[in-house]
């Protein structure tokens, strides 16, 4: 190969590697009609531990060993929240949904908590099958198969209007429930959850000391009837 022909190649190469360097740097935009929650840099707009999450590499981390629940400042009441996460092994975590601004408390009970999980780990084989990945905890199972390999993203979107819910991971539909009709003879874990009567509240993760990442964070609301 003459040196002319190699110098080429090598500044095509940079070139390649450059605009996948700025692609990979290029700031997130919502889906038509969303709102980002996340500027991928601080944690404004949000309400939590300040040992519990963190920001990194512009991905939202829930940090191993801190507990607590980062909430939206702001409440909603009938939207869709669109999320990627990524779970290391055995992570455990949960998205709330019209929950009260507590950071700390069982939102699973005040509020409504969609279960995110390892659902391959050991330690959880035994598990109740409402208490696996994207499940109303407590409330409705989830449809299991759905998740990537660990360390890999995960694409979730939830749509909460009135008392349907609705629950998409990785394009697969894996909740599509009526809350009143699902608990009509009671709940399936047997207690009592007075969060499931709020119609607004606020969103977030609640941490249960072990790392996932997130990114991609957006909401679209819907108008009140």
């Amino acid at each position: 190969m003459s040196r002319r022909i190699s110098v080429l190649v090598a500044l095509m190469v940079a070139t390649m590697s450059t605009c996948s360097l700025k692609a990979a740097e290029a700031p997130f935009t919502p889906d038509p009609g969303f709102v980002s929650l996340f500027d991928g840099k601080t944690l404004k707009g949000w309400k939590g531990p300040e040992a519990g999450f963190a920001v990194e590499n512009g991905d939202l981390v829930s940090v191993k060993g801190g507990k607590g629940n980062l909430l939206t400042e702001k409440e909603y009441e009938n939207f869709t929240i669109k999320f990627e996460f990524k779970l290391t092994p055995g992570a455990n975590n949960g998205l709330g949904i019209r929950t009260p601004l507590m950071t700390e408390g069982s939102l699973h009970l005040l509020g409504t908590e969609l279960q995110i999980l390892d659902d391959t780990a050991d330690q959880y084989k035994e598990l109740k099958p409402y208490q696996y990945h994207g499940s109303v905890y407590g409330i409705v199972p989830a449809k299991r198969g759905s998740l990537k390999p660990l360390g890999e993203w995960n694409q979730q979107e939830v749509t909460f209007q009135g008392r349907k819910i609705k629950i998409v991971v990785n394009g697969q539909i894996i909740v599509d429930a009526d809350l009143d009709e699902a608990t009509k003879s009671g709940t399936l874990d047997g207690q009592e959850h007075p969060g499931l009567a709020r119609v607004k509240g606020h969103v977030g993760f609640l941490g249960h000391g072990d790392r996932v990442d997130f990114r991609r964070i957006q909401i679209k609301e819907f108008p009140t009837k």
